[in-house]
């Protein structure tokens, strides 16, 4: 009977708490089954400043989006030699993204000042 009595007594404590909702949320929650976290977006920045790239080589998964922002006092773009990709001229403080889908290397350029060139490579 004691065992009985500590064993009412304990359930008195828990339900004066409010943790039995906590109890039965977390008993049913054990039948479900768990799911793996879902990846978020990868997103990579560039900076455009100085007459160059602030990354020259870049290696990301397919699906990244990479966004090249101009900090530079002068309009500059970013092509894809292949010309997968290619932005308008961008002045100071306008941005362009693109996502990488499909594996391969990819090399840019500034169109403008075609010395300043870089490199993403999607695996």
């Amino acid at each position: 009977m004691t065992n009985v009595r500590t064993g009412l007594y304990a359930l008195t404590m828990v339900a004066a708490l409010g943790t039995v909702p906590a109890l039965r949320a977390s008993t049913s929650s054990a039948t479900q089954e768990a799911k793996p976290p879902k990846e978020p977006a990868k997103t990579v920045a560039i900076d455009i400043d100085n007459f160059k790239f602030g990354i020259v080589s870049l290696a990301v998964a397919p699906g990244t989006t990479v966004t090249w922002t101009n900090r530079d006092d002068v309009p500059h773009t970013v092509v894809s030699v292949t010309k997968v990709f290619k932005s308008p001229a961008l002045d100071t403080g306008e941005h362009f993204s693109y996502t990488f889908m499909d594996a391969g290397t990819f090399d840019y350029y500034c169109s403008v000042h075609p010395r300043m060139t870089g490199t993403i490579v999607v695996k």
